[in-house]
């Protein structure tokens, strides 16, 4: 403290005033993280498969080719495949058969257009597998299903058949 003297009038005034101090502010910091896992993920039933429908087609036919497709929706740089059943009357990949009562078509599901005995889509893992494999985008990706039904000389009528598409990622 530094006292002012003052002078008024012949007399002497002495001020004693605190001095005014300067306050600093005090800081202190830390870190923290940010934290997310990201699990994959893979959808194939959000959008609807696209049929494999041969038409109608006279019993003379031969070869008779067509496609349908599934939409997968899997993590960015997911590997993931796809495996497909023998069907409701088939017995393995290779046996596959759409039905009119006990009237039996058989038919054929290829992984690629081609349509070649190694491309049969199965459900086989490993080596010399029959699966699908792909790698997530992170978008809907349409996954070609090429059939073929070798030959039409069956008794007339509509047959069908119901597969089922499993996939893991």
């Amino acid at each position: 403290m530094h006292p002012v003297i003052r002078l008024f009038a012949g007399t002497v005034v002495i001020v004693l005033g605190t001095a005014s101090s300067v306050g600093y502010a005090a800081t202190a910091t830390t870190t923290f993280n940010v934290r997310v896992t990201i699990t994959a993920a893979c959808d194939i039933t959000t959008t609807a498969p696209t049929d494999v429908n041969f038409g109608s087609q006279p019993s003379t036919a031969t070869n008779v080719d067509n496609q349908g497709a599934l939409n997968v929706n899997c993590t960015p740089s997911a590997p993931y495949t796809i495996a497909l059943d023998n069907g409701q009357n088939g017995t393995d990949a290779n046996s596959r058969k759409m039905s009119n009562g006990s009237a039996l078509v058989p038919y054929q599901l290829y992984r690629n257009a081609t349509r070649t005995a190694a491309d049969i889509w199965g459900s086989t893992t490993g080596a010399g597998g029959n699966v699908y494999a792909g790698t997530g985008t992170g978008s809907v990706q349409n996954i070609p299903v090429y059939g073929r039904v070798p030959s039409t000389n069956f008794t007339a009528g509509s047959y069908t058949d119901v597969i089922t598409a499993t996939i893991t990622y």
